[in-house]
């Protein structure tokens, strides 16, 4: 805590340095007395409650914005291709599907080459807009309490915003229904009698494997992320994959099995049992459970925009005297194509 409010005057005495140095060029004085005039006021009449009141949105906006970058490491989107440079001021990302990639002639006798255009085509797209709800700081909080109020606030605030942005994410990546270029499998091992869900075998990624290579999907940077349902039937029916099953907790993983690096994921998307991916908000009936997804990394991206703190103090609300903080950050994940991914939902016998 004592660091903090060091920290906090430091900034402070550092933007009077700027301020006092910049007003004294104007007029003439020299630049050291400026400064030390500019933090002589300061120090009589206090900062200016804007100032004041910026500078700390920015110190913690930065903390939050630093949280979350530090805790997409380790996840199974850790590693992904980052478009982040190609989001503009807008928070919208454009994106060039290339169509096809062109086709290779192998030892070609016959020229000239034939020409085979590529038609581009400029696709925006607005990054995904992550608020959470708004906490309530009465002064009398941060008298009463002996750690720091605020900073655990900013804490459970990128908590929320990193694990929203997962679960939005893998609800991109999985396909809405099984088709040619998305194929969503199902499960085929022995029923849960408690829940008629079919277990998944090892068979069944095996399967899941046979489904990229029909696609045309190349043998590594295959990552797949088991929902804790299928984790659990691993463990109970393959040994190989019990015996590898250790959270790597500077990757992320935990194993390597059938040419895919596997990932854990709770919060992945619930299939109705007629195969239908539900709406994110969409909770699990009868027969409902969530899935497994497997893709191809570098058919996938993801783009991170801004990053915005809201503060109102308590000085702006008497009647209760309390702060008010909530964030906004901007973020988005999900395939480059639909057809370098399949989904492996559970089966279901009522």
């Amino acid at each position: 805590m004592k660091m903090k409010v060091f920290f906090s005057m430091l900034v402070a005495v550092l933007f009077n340095c700027m301020t006092g140095s910049v007003l004294a060029a104007t007029v003439g004085i020299d630049a050291v007395t400026g400064a030390v005039g500019m933090n002589a006021i300061a120090a009589v009449f206090g900062a200016p409650k804007g100032v004041r009141t910026g500078v700390y949105k920015e110190i913690w906006t930065g903390e939050v914005v630093k949280a979350l970058r530090g805790f997409m490491e380790g996840t199974w989107l850790d590693g992904i291709p980052d478009s982040s440079s190609l989001v503009d001021d807008n928070d919208v990302i454009h994106l060039v599907d290339a169509g096809v990639d062109p086709d290779v002639l192998i030892n070609n006798t016959t020229y000239p080459i034939p020409l085979q255009e590529l038609n581009d085509e400029d696709i925006p797209i607005q990054l995904d807009k992550f608020q959470t709800k708004v906490t309530p700081i009465t002064d009398d909080e941060l008298y009463a309490i002996s750690y720091d109020k605020m900073g655990r606030v900013k804490e459970s605030h990128a908590n929320a915003i990193h694990d929203s942005k997962l679960k939005k994410a893998a609800h991109a990546f999985c396909a809405q229904t099984n088709t040619k270029k998305t194929p969503v499998l199902k499960t085929s091992g022995p029923k849960d009698e408690a829940t008629g869900r079919l277990r998944l075998l090892p068979t069944d990624l095996v399967r899941l494997k046979a489904a990229l290579d029909n696609l045309g999907v190349p043998a590594e940077n295959r990552r797949l992320v088991l929902c804790t349902d299928h984790v659990n039937d691993l463990l109970l029916s393959d040994q190989s994959f019990k015996e590898q099953y250790n959270i790597d907790r500077n990757t992320g993983k935990i194993g390597h099995l059938f040419g895919f690096d596997i990932y854990e994921f709770a919060n992945t998307p619930i299939y109705t049992s007629a195969g239908a991916k539900k709406k994110l908000t969409e909770s699990a009936t009868t027969g409902e459970f969530n899935c497994s997804f497997a893709f191809y990394t570098k058919r996938v991206f993801k783009a991170t925009g801004s990053t915005k703190m809201y503060f109102s103090p308590a000085e702006t609300d008497p009647e209760y005297q309390r702060n008010k903080i909530n964030f906004r950050h901007r973020f988005l994940a999900m395939p480059k194509k639909a057809d370098a991914g399949a989904v492996m939902m559970s089966g279901y016998q009522a």
